[in-house]
């Protein structure tokens, strides 16, 4: 243990260290004039003739400028999850039984702070054509809420409640055909594929949605939270399945 804690408090001192002379001999100075592009970003996310019409800059260049690129982001991180899923072998439930889960304070607490969880991950993920966030940021926030029930609770909490691996898979694949919709239907009036503001609305009801941003935002957000979710379970029950398989070769 010794060892371990001088080595940590070497790496830290040099780290300091090394931030300090650069920034005495002033190495690193930012750059004196924005780049031509990020000039026209700039610009053009909320103003302009090219206009996202939003004013989350990185948001209109993830789902609009670039979101085709970004689509198929999305298409090979669910095949990723799908592989994960799959390298699990786990093609079944396990039985329903109550779990014994922790103390009543930690599970109090635990349902305070899953609520919580829920409100600002959604909040990042519906807001994130307006402030920075979005669909990933979001999903990857509520998939924790998951995560803290199933050791304070146990998983069976979760299945109980119908949030099985099998539908978590499922909301996730219809959560990504509801991304591929939006970036389809356009082409059905002669539009590119992935237009925004010239097929989307930008405002509905008085409110600036951005057009297909806040679609996409939303869609991702079910999709990588629902993704992550399969992942913590199938994690969660897979040994048991095992050790159920090894006491019937025994026997």
């Amino acid at each position: 243990m010794g060892r371990r804690l001088l080595g940590m408090v070497f790496v830290y001192s040099l780290a300091l260290a090394l931030a300090l002379v650069v920034y005495a001999t002033g190495s690193l100075q930012p750059p004196h004039e924005i780049k031509r592009l990020g000039i026209f970003y700039v610009e053009e996310t909320f103003f302009g003739n090219m206009t996202a019409m939003s004013p989350e800059a990185v948001t209109a260049i993830v789902w609009d400028y670039r979101g085709l690129d970004t689509v198929y982001e999305t298409a090979v991180f669910f095949l990723a999850v799908v592989a994960g899923l799959a390298v699990f072998r786990v093609s079944k439930t396990p039985p329903l039984k109550r779990g014994v889960g922790l103390t009543e304070i930690s599970r109090t607490s635990t349902k305070i702070v899953a609520a919580l969880i829920v409100v600002v991950s959604a909040s990042v993920a519906l807001h994130g054509h307006l402030t920075p966030g979005g669909g990933f940021q979001g999903g990857s926030t509520l998939a924790i809420a998951p995560l803290l029930v199933i050791p304070i609770f146990s998983y069976y909490a979760l299945l109980a409640r119908r949030l099985t691996p099998g539908l978590l898979v499922a909301l996730r694949g219809l959560a990504l055909t509801a991304i591929g919709l939006v970036a389809l239907l356009p082409v059905f009036k002669g539009l590119e594929v992935v237009t925004n503001i010239k097929f989307y609305p930008a405002y509905i009801l008085g409110q600036l949605v951005s057009g297909s941003l806040l679609l996409y935002n939303s869609s991702e957000y079910i999709a990588v939270a629902s993704g992550f979710a399969a992942v913590f379970l199938y994690l969660s029950f897979e040994e048991e399945f095992h050790e159920e398989e090894r006491g019937e070769d025994h026997g």
